[in-house]
């Protein structure tokens, strides 16, 4: 259950797609593989096999979990590089602690969003607090990656601490939908993440039977990953389950239904819509750097392991910080 909810989404403000919008075809579902992650956290990998050309600006996305930890097996990631993009780190249910070399860092828990433009670079570590590590419990959250434009791309790092209670919360004209807004616009209503490359980033629950048609910039690609349930996605009505993303086409418009029966200890479609606006640049990525030239990554590589992208503070004792995606 996520931790940002209400009890009667008909208290909220409403948002509903124009009667005049052009609903935006699927072009493609795909299914994420799994994987692990850092010391070995489960992830699915949501954007695998699409063509970045539907992607841009998201470079990849990373669902966490969902997972219940025993007492000693939660995990996180050792220190690590980035350089070139934005890392959002959306805690869905759980606690996760971050550093970073140039003295940033917080608590992130049930709801909240870490926001952090890697720019020029900085080394980097996310991982549970030790009272996590020695009681175990639930796990879940997102890792989104979303890529900065030449001109910003060494601009300084920078966090946005976004806690749950400051999304901006909407529903549908019948209730049926809860929205969170963490980033972008939607409708003229405003999320409070600050983005360099215009995006949106929501986060749906979906109540079984109910529709959701939402307004959608044209000048924004469309994409929504299933976190949880079953349901349907455009004016086709394909099918889509937890695990999978929806590619959408042009439009203006944007629809996603929650089948009426869900799965026992699912009792909501959980959806992520994302947006955003294209760069259309050449880009280069590898591991934990996203230039626009392999000359950018090789002068990125030669930056890290001369010590450039920062230190790792003494107080943790590690004497090297190895490249990780």
């Amino acid at each position: 259950m996520p931790a940002v909810t209400v009890e009667n989404p008909l208290t909220l403000p409403r948002v509903t797609a124009p009667t005049e919008a052009v609903a935006r075809p699927v072009l493609a579902v795909t299914t994420a593989p799994s994987g692990f992650e850092g010391e070995g956290f489960p992830v699915r990998r949501a954007f695998a096999g699409i063509n970045y050309r539907h992607l841009d600006p998201f470079i990849m996305m990373d669902q966490m979990g969902e997972v219940e930890y025993a007492p000693g097996e939660p995990k996180g990631t050792p220190w690590h590089p980035h350089r070139g993009f934005e890392t959002v780190t959306y805690i869905i249910d759980g606690i996760f602690d971050h550093q970073d070399s140039n003295g940033g860092g917080g608590t992130i828990t049930n709801g909240d969003t870490q926001w952090m433009t890697a720019g020029s670079g900085l080394l980097h570590i996310e991982a549970p607090p030790e009272h996590l590590v020695v009681s175990g419990g639930l796990f879940h959250g997102l890792q989104l990656w979303v890529n900065l434009p030449a001109r910003d791309k060494m601009m300084a790092p920078r966090y946005q601490d976004i806690r749950g209670g400051s999304v901006q919360l909407l529903s549908t004209p019948d209730g049926g939908a809860l929205l969170r807004v963490i980033a972008g616009e939607l409708d003229g209503h405003q999320g409070p993440g600050i983005t360099h490359t215009p995006i949106t980033m929501i986060h749906a629950t979906v109540a079984p039977g109910a529709e959701l048609t939402l307004p959608w910039r044209e000048d924004f690609n469309g994409l929504a990953y299933v976190l949880a349930g079953r349901g349907s996605v455009g004016p086709e009505r394909r099918p889509v389950h937890m695990g999978q993303t929806a590619v959408f086409g042009a439009g203006s418009s944007l629809t996603v239904r929650a089948d009426e029966k869900q799965d026992s200890h699912t009792p909501d479609l959980e959806v992520v819509l994302l947006g955003g606006q294209p760069i259309r640049e050449p880009m280069a990525h590898y591991g934990p750097f996203v230039m626009n030239t392999r000359e950018e990554l090789q002068q990125a590589f030669e930056d890290f392991q001369k010590g450039r992208l920062g230190t790792v503070p003494a107080v943790h004792g590690m004497s090297e910080a190895g490249p990780q995606g």
